[in-house]
């Protein structure tokens, strides 16, 4: 994995980065918060190390910075001032967890270990997600033009040995699609295998992709064929591609083109025959531009690219993909339920859905478990759709009316959270913490 530190204490960055880079991991360390956001902005990593008092600066203000550059990221928290509040001020802004000054070596081991294993565990729960959805058809039917373009592109470059490219937000069902592509291929009756790129560090990566030899490596105590061997004949589907190391593009690239490639730590030149797929929600044009992405792989990789649209561009296929959600859950669930009420309907048709197909299978699974009527009523829903389920103005609020200022911030704070993506963008533009906008809403609601 690549992680990001970022402290002040030279001695505490060089310490830490000593631990993480045993354990097999690539570490960046700062001192500065502007140099941390200049790092997320250059690239991906998957943890950081927060100090939470920088120099001159508060590290529970660059925190949600940090998130919002990359949500992906997780964040853990440094502190010398270890406090049942001052961890969770720190979780509330979105830290998974925090170690108080001074700490040990095995501190940090054990913090990682535990990242490292719930993604291993989200990874595996989104894979078999991913084959659920497979089963629900709704997500792959539309009645926006647009979309089905894009649906019957995918289903003429399925029956060639194109390369793919797909383009989108993450949660827009790329690799649902890219299974729908291998279904429709030639190669359906072998191997449809995934590489999440930005899941293990370089070295683990290319381990993971080529394969290696015994001894390759610490750890390395039996030969492994990697993915690259077990997708072949078949489909390899590479998930955030614009997250590949620099040091692994060539080789993918001579994969390409030669259908050639050697596993670690041997020189024995293997082929594969395989049909590559990737997806990504990054711009691959402007990593080109600005060295990070090898132009000749985006170009071989982009031989076909097809853009999946956001959820909010796909208003007429909402009711239908969340209708057809519903069915599939209640099914699971033994439940019989005839659909949504109104004002459950028209809750998920005002929400924005930043998360996407992702987020709306999520949100209606929580749906059809709370349910204790034939329908998904608006309670069953998370508490921010009860919220944003009173339209702005209901109150006839406006600056100067003869109303309570309770009242005017009640308006004030509805509109904001249903114009904004998220709960913690709301907050931002309230200019409050999303502890207090939480807890604002709660009364809202209530």
């Amino acid at each position: 994995m690549r992680l990001l530190i970022v402290d002040d204490e030279e001695n505490i960055r060089r310490t830490t980065a000593t631990v993480l880079d045993a354990m097999g991991h690539e570490t960046v360390g700062v001192e500065k918060a502007g140099a941390a956001l200049k790092q997320l902005e250059a690239g991906h990593f998957d943890v950081a190390f927060l100090d939470l008092k920088l120099d001159g600066e508060s590290g529970l203000d660059l925190l949600p910075e940090l998130l919002k550059r990359d949500p992906q990221l997780e964040v853990v928290v440094f502190t010398a001032y270890a406090s049942i509040e001052t961890a969770v001020e720190a979780m509330r802004r979105g830290a998974v967890d925090y170690i108080p000054k001074p700490f040990t070596p095995e501190q940090i081991r054990l913090v990682l270990g535990k990242i490292i294993k719930a993604r291993k565990l989200q990874e595996r729960v989104a894979e078999l997600e991913s084959r659920l959805s497979g089963d629900a058809p709704t997500a792959l039917t539309t009645s926006e033009p647009a979309v089905q373009k894009a649906f019957d592109i995918a289903l003429k470059a399925a029956a060639t040995p194109a390369t793919i490219l797909l383009l989108g937000e993450s949660g827009t069902g790329k690799t649902v699609f890219a299974r729908a592509i291998h279904q429709n291929s030639a190669q359906k009756e072998n191997a449809f295998v995934t590489v999440s790129c930005p899941s293990l560090s370089r070295e683990l990566l290319e381990s993971e992709l080529f394969g290696h030899v015994k001894g390759a490596f610490t750890g390395a105590v039996a030969d492994t064929a990697g993915k690259v061997a077990l997708a072949d004949g078949g489909t390899l589907f590479l998930d955030e591609i614009g997250e590949l190391p620099p040091a692994i593009q060539p080789k993918l690239l001579r994969l390409l083109q030669e259908k050639e490639y050697e596993r670690v730590g041997e020189t024995k030149t293997r082929h594969a025959n395989v049909r590559v797929i990737s997806a990504t929600n990054r711009d691959l044009e402007q990593a080109v531009k600005d060295g990070r992405f090898r132009e000749d792989l985006f170009y071989r990789l982009n031989v076909i690219s097809i853009h999946l649209p956001p959820l909010r561009e796909r208003l007429a296929d909402l009711e239908s993909i969340a209708d057809g959600y519903l069915r599939f859950f209640a099914d699971q669930c033994g439940k019989r339920l005839t659909g949504f009420s109104k004002e459950a309907a028209q809750a998920i048709r005002d929400y924005p859905w930043p998360g996407n197909l992702r987020e709306l299978r999520n949100v209606i699974e929580r749906a059809v478990i709370l349910a204790g009527s034939d329908q998904i009523d608006l309670p069953d829903l998370p508490e921010k759709f009860s919220v944003m389920s009173r339209a702005p103005g209901t109150l006839g609020v406006e600056v100067g009316a003869k109303i309570s200022l309770a009242d005017l911030e009640t308006e004030h704070i509805a509109r904001v959270i249903q114009q904004a993506a998220t709960m913690e963008e709301a907050a931002r533009i309230l200019g409050i913490d999303p502890a207090t906008l939480y807890r604002k809403r709660k009364r809202m609601s209530g």
